[in-house]
C-alpha cells in the first residue's frame, strides 16, 4: 500500500475520534465528572455516546475486523493475547477509574482537547507519559532475549 494512503487513514481515524469526543463532550471535566456523579446531578447524556459507539465499534469488530488476519493496509493486526486479570490490571484500572472520577480527564478526550486552551490538559499528558514509561520500565516484561 501506498506510504502516504497508510499514513492517511491514522491521521483521518484519530481526526474522527477527536471530533467525536469535541462533540459529545467527552472533552469537558465537568461533564464527565456529572456523567459518573450518580447520587448527586448525574447527566446520563454521555452513556449515549458510548452506546453510541459500542453499537458501531460491534457489528464492524465481528464483520470486518475479526474474520480478517490483517489490515485493509496489509499490516497485521496486533491484539492482545493476555487474557490474566491479576494484579496489575486491577491495580491499573483502579488508578485510572480514580483519576477519570477525581479529574474528569481519560488518555483519548485529554488528547483530544490538547488545543482547548484547558491548562491542567498538558499536565495531565505529560504525567500520563511519564506513568507509562514507569510502568513499562518497571512491570513489563521485556520480549528481547539477552
Amino acid at each position: 500500500m501506498n506510504r502516504s494512503v497508510a499514513m492517511t487513514a491514522p491521521l483521518l481515524s484519530g481526526l474522527l475520534f477527536g471530533l467525536g469526543m469535541a462533540l459529545s463532550g467527552m472533552i469537558d471535566p465537568a461533564k464527565v465528572i456529572a456523567f459518573l456523579d450518580i447520587t448527586g446531578q448525574w447527566d446520563p447524556s454521555l452513556a449515549f455516546v458510548m452506546g453510541g459507539a459500542l453499537l458501531v465499534f460491534l457489528p464492524s469488530y465481528f464483520l470486518l475486523i475479526k474474520p480478517r488476519k490483517e489490515s485493509l493496509s496489509g499490516d497485521l493486526y496486533c491484539l492482545p493475547v493476555n487474557k490474566d486479570i491479576d494484579w496489575k490490571l486491577l491495580t491499573g484500572a483502579a488508578i485510572f477509574g480514580l483519576g477519570w472520577g477525581i479529574a474528569g480527564i481519560c488518555p483519548g478526550p485529554a488528547v483530544a482537547s490538547l488545543f482547548y486552551g484547558n491548562a491542567a490538559i498538558p499536565l495531565f499528558l505529560i504525567s500520563m507519559f511519564v506513568g507509562s514509561q514507569l510502568a513499562k520500565r518497571y512491570f513489563v516484561k521485556s520480549t528481547h532475549s539477552g
